[in-house]
């Protein structure tokens, strides 16, 4: 409801833009006629519509790439395969996490194939706060990371700036 409330105040404001409202602009290019005069008063620029149309679809592309990104986007998830006893995921590290979001049973034995391939430094290390584990990662090598979730839950790891995050998902 908020979401819909949020559109339709961004589409009113907008239509009060381009609805014949004229924008007034300082003119500071001029030089005042004599020494003594100086000019304090606004002068109108009209502007054409097309200017106000490219304007306006521009902001709500903006505004529709906002909303897409926070609230309809969803992160990619995996569900571990597992093998001998060991639930085992490959995870890309190139400009973030691919998967970001990681599926595991709980009480089973994990192992986290990081693939890194970002030169960034940021990317250098990903750390798991709630295993208490920071492993450095070797550029354009698999680092794998093993442990053993016990509980349930939502565990995030991230870079080692935190700027790049990722869940794992224990069921």
């Amino acid at each position: 409801m908020l979401i819909k409330k949020v559109i339709l105040g961004s589409f009113l404001s907008l239509g009060l833009l381009i609805s014949g409202e004229e924008i007034l602009a300082q003119n500071t290019h001029e030089m005042p006629h004599s020494k003594n005069s100086q000019t304090t008063e606004f002068q109108r620029i009209e502007q054409q519509l097309w200017v106000k149309a490219a304007v306006t679809a521009g902001g709500l592309g903006l505004i529709g790439l906002n909303l897409w990104w926070f609230l309809l986007s969803k992160a990619k998830s995996q569900k571990a395969t597992s093998s001998n006893g060991i639930q085992e995921v490959t995870i890309t590290v190139d400009g973030g996490y691919e998967p970001s979001r990681v599926v595991l049973n709980v009480g089973q034995r994990v192992r986290l194939n990081f693939l890194r391939n970002d030169p960034s430094s940021c990317l250098e290390k990903v750390v798991f706060p709630d295993f208490h584990i920071a492993q450095d990662l070797q550029l354009n090598q698999t680092t794998p990371i093993e442990f053993t979730p016990e509980k349930t839950g939502e565990y995030t790891f991230a870079c080692g700036m935190n700027m790049f995050r990722g869940v794992v998902e224990v069921r």
